[in-house]
């Protein structure tokens, strides 16, 4: 069960391929030096645009949230072939504020067995303080380094994470792109580079604004190369006001490594104290 990771996107990686290499600035960037309409840098457009995602998806009401909960299944493939492997899950997101810390915990849903008939969740993974663990009525480990190392990664290049501090860093480059497709739908591309030559790419729905991809690479330093991750979005829902991806496709140098489909999302949810504490085992279930 330890091999799973549940981010944003509830999704797994694997998979080899080639990827372009992180430009050194700015100025390197397709499109960094073209005009954009209303005669705005492509700094002034790409920011304009991040500000439009940001009301699209919901404005203070979708930075504000203090927790999300989601009911789904994911399933996983190997170079964009199915494995036939799907997982019932659910998970809770709580968003970090002032009195808030960032954290997850995700169960996994299973039938109890042929005798008696239901589900039953009798593993978590709690994933708080840069930390990821496994959870049962037995004990606690600590999962494995890499795939924290992934987990948080990915958190660290979130949407969430772009906004709420990319775009608050000093030294943070914003690049508008152009026009680009992502699944057959005109989108408008933004990259946001970071002082240490760091970057996120969104690519966002051209009339909605929504994000529909989200993009960026790491040096793999094993083979010395760069790994690119991707996630699509798409069936957005309203869900208490905010606009909500409803699926998630994740990619890992460009081979679909995981599907993800929600069928229920709760925002602000009653959350216990402990929810998120590794320390607090599950009850044994019959």
């Amino acid at each position: 069960m330890n091999q799973v990771v549940l981010g944003l996107g509830v999704a797994l990686a694997l998979g080899m391929g080639s990827v372009r290499p992180l430009w050194s600035q700015a100025s390197e960037i397709p499109s960094a030096g073209q005009v954009v309409p209303n005669g705005e840098t492509p700094e002034q457009h790409g920011r304009k645009l991040l500000k439009e995602m940001v009301e699209a998806l919901g404005g203070n009401a979708w930075m504000n949230r203090r927790n999300m909960r989601e009911l789904g299944h994911i399933g996983r493939f190997f170079h964009g072939t199915p494995t036939g492997l799907v997982i019932d899950f659910t998970s809770t997101r709580q968003f970090p504020s002032d009195n808030r810390f960032d954290a997850m915990r995700v169960g996994f849903i299973t039938d109890k067995s042929i005798l008696f008939p239901g589900k039953k969740i009798d593993v978590v993974q709690i994933w708080t303080a840069g930390k990821g663990y496994e959870v049962t009525y037995k004990g606690k480990a600590e999962l494995p380094k890499d795939q924290v190392d992934d987990f948080y990664r990915r958190r660290e290049h979130s949407v969430e994470a772009v906004v709420n501090t990319w775009l608050k860093a000093p030294g943070v480059v914003v690049v508008y792109e152009g026009t680009t497709m992502v699944e057959r739908r005109l989108a408008e591309k933004v990259t946001v580079l970071s002082d240490n030559n760091d970057a996120v790419t969104i690519e966002l729905d051209s009339t909605s604004h929504l994000p529909l991809r989200r993009t960026f690479q790491w040096r793999n330093e094993t083979f010395k190369d760069f790994d690119e991750d991707a996630e699509e979005y798409a069936d957005y829902h309203t869900i208490q006001g905010l606009p909500t991806a409803l699926s998630i496709t994740r990619y890992h140098n460009g081979d679909m490594a995981s599907q993800t489909f929600l069928l229920k999302v709760e925002y602000d949810v009653d959350a216990a104290p402990d929810m998120f504490n590794p320390e607090v085992l599950l009850k044994k279930k019959q």
